[in-house]
């Protein structure tokens, strides 16, 4: 039976898992001095996918399933990212303004279900778009209109995926996520070619150095083979509500990371508008805790970034 609280070995394997998914975006902006976007995009998924798939069997899920979640995830979420992180938005911001997939899938989850928000919900939505309105407000320097804009799309690409992974409770989502990306990288190949071109594409890898790809190498070994199977083997031996509230740390490493690493000025506006993202998301996971389980269909199944 899954374990009601994180044993002290399980919780700082969660903590692991949260630091490589917030300093992920740091190495993201790295991968992208050189990289164009989609071409960074395509080449994470294309490894994710091969050679894993020989090794790791298919989930037993609907091939639908999985190329919705990996057109959702692979040309959308991360698509739509790297293509933000591109000179349009910080680091540290794009991992606060992307956890904004928690509340578009609490929103999605409750108009399939025709459920109504419950209190503590829509405080947490006004919470969350308050952060959101005060980063939206001071778009100058760390972030643009567009690249805001961006991310947010990129946070409802994300929240369309998890509603896709939910419907195979029982999938292995390291599985589920190697297999999809089956149906990433093609879109995001042909992204790079006809957006990018040829030319960009081969400067991009003429001028990628060992640390870029190293970096590249970081998003398939590191974010998503170590991510995925860890928080998978977290959430197999403890409850959903004892792990996923740990997802709370990704935009805190990913903001610690940005501020200590690319010297990303954390002034007291956005600092104010972590509060209240951070705020919201966690009203959003822990009261439930506090007064019941939440509605079916609506936990968080994984915190990745």
């Amino acid at each position: 039976m899954p374990a009601a609280r994180l044993s002290w070995p399980h919780a700082l394997l969660a903590v692991a898992v949260t630091a490589v998914w917030g300093t992920n975006f740091v190495v993201i902006r790295w991968a992208l001095d050189d990289l164009p976007p989609f071409t960074l995009a395509a080449l994470r998924f294309t490894f994710a996918a091969l050679p894993a798939i020989a090794f790791v069997p298919r989930p037993a899920v609907p091939w639908k399933d999985l190329a919705a979640y990996g057109l959702l995830i692979g040309a959308g979420q991360f698509g739509l990212l790297f293509l933000a992180m591109d000179g349009h938005i910080s680091p540290g911001l794009a991992s606060l303004v992307v956890q904004a997939q928690v509340f578009f899938t609490v929103g999605m989850a409750m108009v399939l279900s025709r459920e109504s928000l419950r209190g503590y919900q829509w405080a947490a939505l006004a919470l969350g778009a308050a952060g959101l309105a005060v980063i939206g407000l001071q778009t100058q320097g760390d972030a643009t209109p567009l690249g805001l804009g961006l991310v947010l799309l990129a946070a409802l690409c994300w929240a369309g995926g998890n509603l896709v992974a939910r419907r195979s409770p029982q999938a292995s989502m390291l599985a589920f996520v190697i297999w999809s990306s089956l149906f990433s990288a093609p879109p995001l190949i042909l992204l790079a070619v006809f957006v990018e071109g040829p030319a960009m594409i081969a400067a991009g890898v003429q001028a990628a150095d060992a640390g870029t790809w190293a970096a590249v190498a970081w998003q398939t070994v590191g974010n998503t083979l170590f991510g995925y199977s860890a928080w998978g083997f977290l959430l197999a031996r403890n409850s959903a509500a004892a792990v996923s509230p740990m997802a709370l740390l990704v935009p805190v490493f990913g903001m610690g990371a940005s501020a200590l690493l690319l010297s990303e000025a954390m002034p007291a506006w956005k600092l104010a508008a972590a509060a209240l993202v951070l705020g919201g998301l966690a009203l959003n996971l822990l009261w439930p805790l506090l007064r019941g389980p939440r509605p079916a269909g609506v936990a968080q199944r994984s915190g990745a970034g």
